[in-house]
Parts: C-alpha cells; structure tokens; sequence
C-alpha cells in the first residue's frame, strides 16, 4: 500500500492512499459473496450464482461500491499508522479509481492535530500560598459540629423564631388567582434558608403556633416561571408546628459525644489539623493550575474549529447527562435559564478552547520531556478506578480493553507526571 500525504490548508491534510490490485480484488471478491447470497437468480440457490450473473443482475459498480466497505476503514488506518497522522475529525472520502483486478486509489481530507510552539514552562516564578488557619475557622467547625448534633424540639406553644422550622400549610395567590405550585401541605420551612422568595420567611417570623398568617411578597423578574416573574402575590399559611434545635454546650462531654477525643482541645487540635491538610491541598492544586495556566499562554498554537466545536458537544452532553440524573431533561433547563442551545454552545466556546489548548500544552511538554507511562504505573492506576468501583482489577482491565479505553488510563498517568514535573520545576 502507498501513501502520498499533501498539506492542503493550515492543520488539514490531503492523503493520496493506493491499495494493491490483489487486496482490492480480495475485497471485491468478498463484497460479491455477500450480495449473491442475497439477490435471487432464476435457476440457482441464493450465493451459487456464477459471478458474471451476478454482475449483470445488481451491476459491477454496486459490488466494487459495497467492496469499500472493506478496504477503506482499514487502508485508512494503516495509512494513519504509516504516516503518523493524528486526525481529530472524520474523515472527507473520495474514491479517484477502483475496479476488480486493478489497484484501488481514494483520497482522504482531515483535520490533523495541531503542532504546539511550546514557551518558557520552567522557572516560571509562581509562587505557592497557604492561607493560615484562624480560630474563628474551628470555631464555626465546632458551631457545625453543634448544629449537627442539636435536638430537636416541638414546641407546644410559642412564636416563630429565626432558624426554626416552620411546619405550614401555604396557599399563593395572583390577582386572586390561586396559581399551579403555589399550594403546599406540612411543608418544613427552615426560617433564615432562604429557600423560598425573597421576603416570604421574614414575615413568618413572630407568627404563633397555629396562627394564620398572610404573606405578600413579590416574585422576582428573572424567575423561572415567565408567568410569575415579577407579579405580587398572596400567600395564605397556617403555622402548623414549631421545631426548634436546643444546642449541646461546647465542652469535654460534648468532644466525647461527637468524636473519638476525651477533651474539647483535643477535639479543636484535630479540627485545626484537617483544615490545615485542607487548605495545603487547596494551595497545592491552585499553584499547579496557576503553573499550568501561564505554561499554556507562554504557548502558540492554531487550533482547528472541529476540536472546539467537539469539545463543546462533549461539555453540552456532560450537562444534559447530569440534569437527567436530577430528573430535568435539557429542554427544560434551556427554558428555566431563558436561553437556547446555540447560545449555550457559544457561551461554552471560550471554556473549550481553553480546554483544549491546555490538553494539547500538556502533550507537548510531556513529548518535549519524553514523560511515559509505564506497564506498572497504568496498573496501579487500573486498580485504583476498580477498587473505586468494586471490581476486580483483571475483570476491570478486561472491559476497558473491549471498549478501547485502556490508553485512557495511559494518557491520565502521562498527564498527571506531567503537570508533577512543571510543579517540581517552578
């Protein structure tokens, strides 16, 4: 097989691709097989056919069209193999010449991977920052620790106060016009949540036990529901039940309660430790992001449209996926937020862009600095995903390799010793 590679425009190719007469013939020869089992001819079992029949019945040139089939997919891969070429978009196919017994001849345009001009990505003086932690951090932990272990009390009597919970029945109102969602019974309302519209909790606030009370509020412009945005509405609620939490005092006994400590100083120590821990990871992954983000300016490259146009597919996808697990479907999204898809794909545009830069940066400092990822390191990495998701590590290697994802794992380890590299050298 020959392969003859023109540049045609910056980052698209043109691939000149012949194939032997005899492979070509293989695959004609292949092709007629199948279509003579499938085309009947009077005097003959279906695939018994002599082949000039055959011809003459379906016509030469649908066999040489269904012998494509199985030339093109694996020329054009063996051509890629050969010549290195990186697509990153389908490929434009063209058939110059074919016929049985002769050399096969196509061509192929594709957009290829862009080269990088890599800049200055050492020595880049950033600099690593980690905020102290203050006291007044442990103690809202401590505040938390107390919220989360408080009692709960139902009230028998008494008035609304800020963070309780208000049991209400609640009916709303527009122009007298009880309207769709606006009816609630036994509905837990944590006063000063602000879960509900602006306005609304405040005025519940001094409302006995069993009381009825009327809220007017005012729904705000760019509220989801384009009927509602902006009308004044009436809420009529009765206060059903008061719950209110009673906070344990911050001493030995309570550490004891809530942790494995004898004493509240031991229990402050290991608070302060772990947002210590957590504040060191923040700073850790904040300085490579900065390291990254100015190895990534201090780099040129022209990327293809296709790639940015792919890449916000993918983010569309990834969004349209999560809202489906929250049990909202893309469409309604799209009108909560009073927007369209092409305008979410160009608000998503420079994000990709970025995106892919970043990736291609990466793979270029990695190739500059010849970072590989061994056998053992991609292992360790597979065992890490199956224990994650209970599965044997042979079991799990086996399905990536069925669905052609292993080298993902290599491109991850590759990734990661890369962005380790730039950290460790600046």
């Amino acid at each position: 097989m020959a392969v003859k590679v023109d540049k045609i425009e910056k980052n698209r190719v043109s691939m000149e691709i012949t194939v032997p007469a005899g492979e070509f013939q293989t695959a004609y020869d292949r092709a007629y097989k199948r279509i003579s089992a499938q085309v009947n001819i009077s005097g003959f079992r279906k695939g018994k056919a002599p082949k000039a029949l055959v011809e003459a019945r379906v016509g030469k040139e649908a066999i040489i069209e269904e012998a494509y089939e199985y030339v093109i997919p694996e020329a054009y891969k063996k051509a890629l193999d050969e010549s290195g070429i990186e697509p990153v978009d389908r490929p434009e196919v063209e058939v110059v010449s074919a016929d049985a017994g002769k050399e096969m001849v196509f061509t192929v345009k594709v957009y290829v991977k862009p080269e990088v001009e890599l800049g200055q990505y050492k020595g880049l003086g950033v600099d690593k920052s980690i905020e102290a932690v203050t006291e007044e951090q442990v103690e809202n932990q401590l505040k938390s620790l107390q919220e989360r272990y408080a009692k709960i009390t139902n009230l028998e009597e008494g008035t609304v106060e800020n963070g309780d919970t208000a049991v209400i029945d609640f009916e709303g109102f527009v122009d007298d016009v009880e309207f769709p969602g606006g009816k609630g019974t036994d509905y837990p309302l944590v006063i000063g949540s602000n879960s509900f519209i602006p306005g609304f909790e405040e005025q519940l606030i001094g409302a006995a036990l069993g009381a009825e009370v009327e809220v007017r509020v005012t729904f705000p412009e760019e509220y989801h529901s384009a009927d509602l945005a902006g009308k004044d509405a009436l809420f009529k609620v009765a206060v059903k039940g008061i719950k209110r939490k009673e906070l344990t005092h911050l001493d030995d006994e309570f550490a004891k309660d809530v942790s494995e400590f004898e004493s509240l100083e031991e229990l402050k120590s290991d608070i302060r430790n772990k947002l210590l821990k957590t504040a060191e990871e923040r700073a850790e992954r904040e300085f490579k992001n900065a390291v990254i983000q100015k190895a990534v300016e201090n780099s040129t490259v022209d990327i293809p449209a296709v790639m940015i146009d792919h890449r916000v597919g993918d983010m569309i996808n990834d969004l349209a996926q999560r809202l489906q697990y929250q049990g909202l479907s893309f469409e309604q999204y799209l009108q909560y937020a009073g927007t369209s898809q092409n305008e979410l794909m160009e608000k998503y545009r420079p994000q990709a862009e970025q995106s892919v830069k970043t990736e291609l940066v990466l793979e270029a400092v990695a190739k500059a600095e010849g970072i590989e990822a061994s056998d053992e390191e991609i292992q360790a990495e597979i065992e890490k995903y199956a224990a994650q998701y209970k599965q044997e590590p042979a079991q799990f290697r086996k399905i990536l390799e069925q669905r052609g994802e292993l080298n993902l794992f290599g491109r991850g380890v590759v990734n990661d010793k890369t962005v380790d590299m730039l950290a460790a050298n600046n």
